[in-house]
């Protein structure tokens, strides 16, 4: 046996979960140019006729978004909605607290109702449980999902939108733990309030899922105690509660910075303990779902974003959170999707930070294209290959040791089973930076399946990116890294690299 290995047996009874499409989900806030300038230009060559870029369409198309979360994020706890409806010339501009920017509100709720249409995805509305509460939340669902005949119905209605939006999926708030929160709550003030509010909206939309605020990220002092004390008040009124982590490689330690996907399983464990305590506690009967609705890699952008808000505040659409993802950020991104998919069955949304230059897979230039980020390609082959049922693939892999981590696998890896399309797709992230390893699958619980292809993103130095002119990093196809021979698959993984090994029955 080599020194380094890995080994996956995949068997279609060996199952975790049918996979919620929404766990490849995205997110716009109206922070720097995610919107203006981001998904909405008018004058731009590629503007349609309500303003909208056709080439950054074509992207989140061919990325199959399936949900966005909208339109924040801590824009949410300063959000008065009724200043993003009616017409636009009579919106007010606002101080946008959380970014220090000023909002327009040319784009509003109905506006982006319509972009997500053009996109093919779903909206998961946030409300303002930070300087508002429970009536303006009750407003805003009467306004996008009351039929007609109400006060706020009758106003959308007015407005030109005859049918409601029908948006079934709402965040209760956002990171209402958080001291830079606008109207930051403890927690068991916020449980309550989200507690509140979620009876009070069932009350008009019977048929939606509610999404209460989790700690914002695991560095919090009170993290997990905060999950805890909300759901002991909100558990009887809410679907799921929301996860938040982004990570960094701020110690320019590549080894390291590819470990932090299992920070992230670690978090994921954290919190479906808590949950099922208190379900426990509560002698509940349901589980409370996980909707992982912010994740990502951000720090590259950290000094230039307080020099833009410290010193040149007030300013519309400013160049905030526009990180430039290079190869290895590409990687941790592509751990974290295994991560969510070997959770999927309690992870049932996420959301990637965000989907257009604000910590984004896809960037614009004001005057030029749109183009893809390195972090795009792991989202995007999850997106598209990783519906259907997530197996357990029972992995075994060689370790090692990292700065902050003990016992990293080299290999990590997650198996999607498409039954209706008789496809299946392995995800594997070679985290070994020196050495190829190869992969043994067992794959005789899948008789007559055959190769399809194998798909690699891989680049000789960590730190490329790529730009509107060229794209350093993109996925290639390989023909001499497998072989399968008596159900049994070795395919070679190249030294730090994002792989996809497609598969098909054979008809």
């Amino acid at each position: 046996m080599d020194k380094k290995f890995a080994r996956l047996t995949l068997d279609p009874d060996f199952q975790i979960s049918r996979i919620d499409k929404r766990v490849y989900g995205s997110f716009v806030e109206h922070l720097g140019r995610a919107v203006y300038g981001g998904v909405y230009q008018p004058g731009h060559g590629s503007a349609d006729e309500e303003g909208f870029r056709r080439d950054v369409l074509d992207l989140v198309r061919e990325l199959q978004v399936p949900i966005v979360r909208y339109p924040g994020g801590n824009f949410v706890s300063n959000f008065y909605w009724e200043d993003s409806v009616g017409p636009v010339s009579e919106r007010p501009r606002r101080l946008e607290l959380a970014w220090r920017s000023t909002e327009t509100n040319e784009v509003g709720v109905n506006e982006f109702a319509r972009w997500a249409k053009k996109a093919g995805t779903e909206l998961m509305m946030a409300v303002n449980l930070g300087t508002r509460g429970i009536d303006a939340a009750c407003g805003l669902l009467e306004y996008c999902n009351h039929p007609s005949g109400t006060k706020y119905s009758d106003l959308r209605i007015a407005h030109g939108v005859k049918e409601p939006h029908n948006i079934k999926t709402w965040c209760l708030g956002n990171e209402m733990d958080g001291p830079w929160q606008v109207g930051h709550k403890t927690a068991r003030e916020y449980g309550r309030l989200a507690d509140e509010t979620a009876k009070a909206l069932r009350q008009i939309d019977p048929t939606v899922e509610l999404v209460v605020c989790g700690s914002s990220n695991t560095g919090m002092a009170t993290y997990p105690q905060w999950e805890a004390t909300v759901l002991e008040e909100a558990y009887n009124s809410v679907d799921y509660i929301s996860l938040h982590t982004y990570y960094g490689n701020r110690l320019n330690d590549t080894a390291n910075f590819l470990a932090y996907s299992d920070d992230m399983d670690h978090f994921i464990r954290t919190v479906i303990s808590t949950c099922d305590f208190v379900k426990a506690k509560k002698r509940g009967k349901k589980d409370i779902m996980l909707s992982f609705d912010e994740w990502n890699v951000w720090f590259h952008s950290d000094a230039a974003d307080s020099d833009t808000m410290g010193n040149r505040p007030w300013s519309v659409a400013p160049h905030l959170l526009e990180d430039q993802y290079n190869f290895e950020d590409a990687l941790l991104v592509g751990l974290m999707l295994i991560t969510l998919i070997k959770h999927s069955d309690r992870v049932r949304m996420a959301c990637l930070a965000q989907l257009v230059n604000v910590i984004a897979p896809i960037m614009t230039e004001e005057e030029g294209p749109a183009w893809r980020q390195t972090i795009y390609y792991p989202y995007l082959h999850a997106s598209k290959y990783g519906r259907g049922v997530a197996l357990n693939t029972a992995l075994r892999s060689s370790r090692h040791d990292t700065r902050e981590f003990t016992d990293v696998t080299d290999v990590e890896a997650a198996a999607v089973w498409n039954d209706e399309a008789e496809e299946l797709t392995v995800f594997a992230v070679n985290r070994d930076l020196e050495d190829s390893i190869t992969l043994e699958t067992d794959l005789r619980g899948f008789a007559g399946y055959e190769l399809l292809e194998h798909i690699v993103l891989e680049h000789g130095d960590f730190k490329a990116v790529n730009s509107a002119a060229a794209e350093t990093v993109a996925p290639h196809t390989v023909t001499d890294r497998d072989e399968l021979d008596g159900g049994l698959l070795k395919s070679r993984l190249a030294p730090a690299s994002w792989n996809v090994i497609r598969l098909k029955k054979r008809k």
